[in-house]
């Protein structure tokens, strides 16, 4: 999902012959990382809010009246109450603003610092917020969206690489799935919200949608008191503050290790004039290509259809509102209990074993719950009850797999594998493929329904079995290899990427001892 962003530190990566780097984690550095993380708290409640919101009558009255009418004609298709594109437009309006704030947030990360960009990004959130919970018509509350979809495509730049690079070395991956985590706790929260302010009438969804101003208040005032990283001090110049940073984040004033590899990485980004056109080049395209197809692949589980419109999805299948709420609230803790499982074993079992295991598990659940509705449910009527609660548990076996695996390794792998030259740029096309590819999944998933009914779980199912080929063949395995030997471990050994590599470019870089 538009979820959980990673993206690796200038530094080793650790294992695999890496340099091993003196520092621990302590109070500080936890601290630093969960307010920082708040950030995915404001992109998991949106994500959460805006399916519940758009389920509740109150909301389609005042915005969206020809949907309230369509929903509660009882001859209308099962699969069709929500067929509207004003209304998938107020959920993948989001999106298509973070898409293109997405290159603007790169370009002012670098040059103002990931704390700058935090600032910024929860302040634009705040005035979305504003205007979506008072809005008065379908205008103001568009521009709202974009606004906060412009908020989130800064603050998915800046904060997965603030805790990238605040994070010690062998904590790295652990620190880059707890923004994931955070925004599994995000679309819990909303959920839960979504709820109880769904039997507030008339103004229920005002709370709903102007609560999301808690997490952006919060990580405005906390980006207040954070450090900026040694390596955003260090790559603008203010060297002596990165390695006094660097001594309190670690612990230790022993650094000269780390802080010589932040300032040699350093040097050689200073060195690439275009990043974007490095990205271009022959020997770019393995991790070019790997970006750009997880994040597609990310999309096309179905996993934001199933999370934006959970609510309305379990309306469709028969459920009431309240049951429907309810069965998103359940599929919400399953999704956080998962994630958590993701951060335990990522580094034990490696990237692909999990990958592999949620394609099989993803396909299952898919055509299982495809079936069912295929077999159960007609254009109209509901579902018994036996049959539905089989329909949320096949829903919550798919999200659990979802969460451990595509969700924060969608972010993770590609963020191991560009060199200090492109990555950058290479980080830009990840975040602008997803934010790309979750727009045209939210725009059209409720025209599928409708148009495809039960076979839209069919459609998702087959696109993971593309995804299970890919794993198998052109994605390499990245656990315990250093990011400055990806080069010569990963790409010149890779039994397809390797014809893209030149044999002499990129030698690996002897560690500082």
């Amino acid at each position: 999902m538009a979820g959980g962003m990673a993206v690796s530190s200038t530094g080793g990566g650790g294992g695999g012959g890496g340099a091993e780097f003196d520092g621990k984690m302590n109070k500080y550095v936890i601290l630093c990382c969960i307010v920082a993380s708040t950030g995915g708290l404001m992109f998991g409640y949106d994500i959460g809010i805006s399916g519940g919101v758009t389920a509740m009558d109150d909301f389609l009255v005042k915005f969206f009246h020809s949907v309230y009418v369509k929903k509660h004609e009882v001859h209308e298709d099962n699969y069709c109450k929500y067929d509207n594109q004003g209304l998938q437009l107020f959920t993948s309006s989001l999106y298509l603003a973070a898409l293109v704030a997405s290159f603007g947030a790169s370009r002012v990360c670098s040059a103002y610092g990931r704390k700058r960009t935090m600032q910024i990004a929860s302040a634009v959130f705040l005035i979305g917020v504003s205007l979506n919970a008072f809005a008065k018509n379908l205008i103001m509350l568009i521009i709202g969206r974009l606004l906060l979809g412009f908020g989130i495509g800064f603050a998915n730049q800046a904060v997965p690489l603030f805790l990238s690079e605040i994070a010690p070395v062998k904590y790295r991956g652990g620190l880059n799935i707890l923004f994931q985590l955070m925004v599994t706790i995000g679309i819990l929260i909303a959920n839960l919200i979504n709820y109880f302010m769904e039997k507030i009438h008339p103004w229920g969804w005002r709370v709903s949608l102007g609560l999301a101003s808690i997490p952006a208040m919060l990580l405005l005032l906390g980006s207040l008191v954070l450090p900026e990283t040694p390596t955003s001090l260090i790559e603008r110049g203010n060297e002596k503050e990165g390695h006094d940073t660097l001594k309190k984040i670690r612990g230790t004033e022993n650094v000269e290790a780390e802080y010589s590899e932040i300032v040699h990485a350093c040097e050689l980004g200073r060195e690439v004039k275009h990043p974007f056109r490095n990205l271009m080049k022959r020997q770019s395209r393995p991790q070019l290509v790997i970006a750009i197809f997880m994040q597609i692949f990310q999309q096309f589980t179905g996993i934001n259809a199933i999370m934006f419109y959970a609510p309305v999805l379990f309306q469709t299948i028969g459920f009431r509102n309240d049951a429907s709420l309810m069965s998103a609230v359940i599929t919400g803790v399953v999704n956080v209990g998962s994630t958590i499982v993701s951060i335990v074993v990522v580094d034990k079992w490696g990237r692909k074993v999990l990958l592999l295991q949620a394609c099989g598990q993803m396909f299952l659940t898919q055509l299982a719950i495809g079936g069912v509705l295929m077999g159960k449910l007609g254009s109209t009527g509901g579902l018994s009850k036996p049959i539905a609660i089989t329909v949320v548990s096949l829903v919550c076996l798919y999200v659990m797999s979802f969460a451990w695996s595509w969700g924060p390794l969608g972010w993770l792998i590609p963020s191991e594998t560009f060199p200090v030259e492109t990555r950058t740029a290479g980080y830009a096309f990840a975040v602008s493929s997803n934010m790309l590819f979750t727009f045209l999944i939210a725009q059209a998933f409720l025209s599928m329904l409708c148009s495809m009914k039960a076979g839209v779980f069919f459609f998702f199912a087959a696109w993971i079995v593309i995804m299970a080929v890919f794993t198998v063949y052109l994605l390499p395995e990245t656990k315990g290899i250093s990011i400055d030997e990806m080069n010569d471990r990963v790409w010149k050994q890779h039994r397809f990427w390797k014809r893209f590599m030149d044999p002499h470019s990129h030698p690996a870089r002897v560690p500082v001892a």
